[in-house]
């Protein structure tokens, strides 16, 4: 029996539910994950995220290679160990920072100098070195090194990075030595189509576990990134776990799962508590509202969290007014929470095969 699989389970149109095995346990798709940059997502310990239903998080290559080093979580046991949390871990390899740290790289043939943002030392991450990195990390699931363009960019820059992302992919896979880890290959091509084709069946050839789109959710409008979803999901392999980067709307998410994706992840819901912003199922809201003064009302009557259960929307916003550091925690805390049982719902539906009817449902309680 191999350490990683996946299996559709259920369909409702293009949507799927699925199982993906991994080494330190099965993950029910779809699924959010949450976003531990560091090795911690922000305001939240490990047993609360399992509290509250979280199966998978996602720690950054870049940033865990340079503090504390690759070397001190090895030396821990590998990242399971040093952050303590037992169930699943997929790492980014590096290639957002490509784009999102562009002020400080140099991108070359064989990889990416970056000028440390810590520092300000050179250092280079090829794909090599970030298979390595992940490799040692221990992290169930590794991203192949790619380049991921800006928005808007030429068709000309667009079809450099998918070209470059190809061959790093190549040597990602090459170099790759472990078998209890899978290596999931990343789709670019912005929103050029016949560039995103291309970036397609050239990933497809190499085989990889699962495959992701990425370059998505970068600057572009959200009526255009629903079209590529929509367009290039179905065409990923079936019978691999199809991963979209970087997008975390409740909608965006919904319409995808839609479109037949099963992973996703985003700093938005920890981001926005920490900002005062909460999701509910009535739609976002700012707690620093002033007519929430007076409310002692609970932040959302449908939900079950350790938040809306204690604690009114006057207490929630006076921590946040006071810059309490219980108020990110408390809106963190929902806010995940949040996610978490919002995929929960859509799997259920998904298995009913009353996605479309949830789907309507949905937005009329946002009013839209």
């Amino acid at each position: 029996m191999t350490a990683f699989s996946f299996e559709v389970t259920h369909t409702d149109g293009e949507a799927r539910c699925g199982i993906l095995k991994t080494p330190h346990g099965d993950i029910e798709t779809p699924v959010f994950m949450p976003v531990g940059t560091q090795a911690a997502v922000k305001a939240m310990d490990p047993r609360e995220l399992e509290t509250l239903g979280a199966q998978v998080v996602l720690s950054n290559t870049y940033h865990l290679m340079m503090r504390p080093g690759s070397e001190v979580i090895q030396k821990a046991g590998g990242l399971h160990a040093f952050m303590n949390w037992s169930k699943p871990i997929l790492t980014d390899s590096g290639g957002y920072q490509v784009y999102s740290l562009s002020k400080l790289r140099n991108i070359k043939e064989e990889g990416v100098y970056f000028r440390s943002h810590l520092d300000g030392r050179s250092i280079l991450l090829s794909p090599e070195k970030s298979i390595e990195i992940q490799e040692s990390l221990g992290a169930d699931i590794l991203m192949t090194f790619d380049e991921c363009p800006p928005y808007p960019a030429t068709e000309q820059e667009v079809e450099s990075a998918v070209d470059l992302s190809i061959r790093w992919a190549k040597r990602c896979k090459e170099f790759k030595k472990r078998k209890d880890q899978a290596l999931f290959g990343i789709i670019q091509g912005g929103l050029f189509k016949d560039l995103r084709q291309k970036s397609l069946e050239n990933m497809i050839e190499f085989n990889f576990e699962g495959y992701a789109l990425g370059g998505l959710s970068v600057g572009e409008d959200m009526p255009s990134m629903h079209e590529i979803v929509s367009m290039f999901a179905p065409r990923l392999p079936a019978e691999k776990p199809r991963y979209l980067m970087g997008v975390g709307r409740p909608t965006d998410i919904l319409e995808c799962i839609s479109s037949g994706m099963d992973m996703f992840d985003c700093v938005m819901p920890t981001r926005n508590a920490r900002n005062g912003s909460l999701f509910t199922s009535f739609g976002k809201i700012n707690i620093a509202n002033e007519k929430y003064k007076f409310d002692m009302n609970p932040l959302d009557f449908e939900c079950t969290c350790y938040t809306c259960s204690h604690f009114s929307r006057a207490y929630l916003r006076h921590l946040f007014m006071s810059g309490e550091i219980l108020s990110a925690r408390l809106n963190t805390l929902h806010n995940l929470s949040f996610y978490v049982s919002l995929l929960r719902v859509i799997r259920d539906a998904i298995k009913n095969k009353n996605l479309q009817a949830f789907r309507k449902k949905f937005y009329e309680s946002r009013g839209v």
